[in-house]
């Protein structure tokens, strides 16, 4: 499978917001559900959020819950991640991808046979 294309990252001072968008070649809805992951220097990767597609259901890692949210664009190819009250832990780069699991003893996770990864987008925050 093709992989997701993210963009919408860049330098967000603390306290701020940002928009990610995560864009795929056919709707969002032909997948069970997509994921959104970051990385922050140094450290592994780490699932953030799992949305299932068919019933527009989110879960959120204790992380960011609360200040962010997900959304289906009107392209319908496209999901967003929208994170609010952004501290600079939030500091990393952001991927997207298909098929996330979600448990509440295991949190955020991938499926085996999820998509490839893209580049990701770079969100800096700045005190």
């Amino acid at each position: 499978q093709l992989p997701f294309v993210e963009s919408g990252g860049g330098l967000v001072q603390v306290g701020g917001s940002v928009r990610l968008s995560c864009t795929a070649s056919e709707d969002t809805l032909e997948y069970p559900s997509i994921g959104w992951f970051r990385q922050a220097p140094g450290e592994e990767r780490e699932g953030i959020s799992c949305t299932f597609t068919e019933s527009g259901r989110t879960f959120f890692a204790e992380t960011v819950k609360g200040r962010s949210t997900v959304s289906r664009g009107d392209a319908k190819n496209t999901l967003y991640l929208q994170m609010n009250t952004l501290k600079p832990e939030d500091t990393g780069v952001y991927f997207c991808a298909s098929k996330c699991l979600y448990s509440m003893v295991r949190g955020i996770e991938l499926s085996s046979d999820h998509n490839s990864w893209g580049q990701g987008t770079q969100v800096t925050v700045s005190s």
